[in-house]
């Protein structure tokens, strides 16, 4: 039996290679598990994930934040006729006040949480709402239901990503289209993404700090329940609540970053 196909960006490592893990597996989204397009900037990283997997897998070796790498995962998608499932995962964040970072690499952050998402996702739908069938998860954050000093970029980026899907969600209801669209939004989570940032985890209490499994394994429930925002762990959940109605001048005082480092 044919097995349906799901690309997921930013796959080599993290949230990315759980979702890969977890979708290679027979689920209530696919009996057989989906085979894999796996797209991410190391191909060493994508081949021995490969490697591992019981189903296909195609590596596209692509830089998102730049035009041919863009183009090369939009061609993965048109090339697939099977694609139940698009994960936009590929992320990265800077800690460092706007005006004093490095102006690509705000560029960057943008190109890829924004345009990238965008994109890959109007490529995919094309094709899912033809075929009436289909999931895009694009992941967030938490920190897009508020700002921090030194995390303008990264929050405000995760903010249109929110908005995006909530706006795809409201589109696809009206068109009385099956396709799900979830917007994923993590705390802190166990990867390499605040070793890269250069965070010292231990600055974090160690309560706040989830696995990807746990950050994946509630987005396949709560896309099984068409759920459109979702929050993992419910100390987040009460967390998002409070920040949502935290008055400006509350938040105007949260903490300030040490240092700016270049994700």
């Amino acid at each position: 039996m044919t097995r349906p196909a799901a690309l997921i960006t930013g796959a080599s490592s993290g949230i990315g290679e759980t979702f890969a893990r977890k979708l290679a597996t027979p689920s209530k989204l696919a009996r057989d598990g989906f085979d894999l397009i796996l797209v991410a900037r190391r191909a060493p990283r994508l081949e021995e994930l490969a490697r591992q997997l019981p189903v296909r897998t195609t590596i596209v070796a692509a830089d998102l934040t730049t035009d041919t790498g863009l183009l090369a995962a939009e061609e993965a998608i048109a090339a697939c006729p099977r694609l139940d499932m698009l994960v936009n995962n590929a992320g990265f964040g800077t800690l460092g006040r706007f005006w004093q970072t490095d102006l690509a690499g705000q560029q960057a952050m943008h190109r890829l949480h924004v345009l990238a998402a965008m994109r890959l996702t109007r490529a995919a739908l094309n094709g899912m709402t033809e075929r009436q069938r289909g999931a895009i998860v694009n992941v967030s954050s938490v920190a897009a239901f508020g700002q921090s000093d030194g995390n303008v970029s990264y929050c405000a980026t995760k903010a249109w990503m929110n908005s995006f899907t909530e706006g795809l969600a409201i589109e696809l209801r009206a068109a009385r289209s099956p396709v799900r669209v979830q917007a994923l939004c993590p705390g802190f989570t166990v990867t390499e993404f605040h070793d890269t940032l250069g965070m010292d985890r231990r600055e974090i209490p160690s309560y706040l700090w989830m696995t990807s499994e746990e950050i994946v394994d509630a987005s396949l429930r709560a896309l099984e329940r068409n759920k459109v925002v979702v929050i993992p762990g419910w100390k987040y959940q009460l967390a998002v609540a409070f920040m949502k109605s935290m008055p400006f001048a509350i938040r105007a005082r949260l903490r300030r970053p040490k240092k700016e480092v270049r994700a």
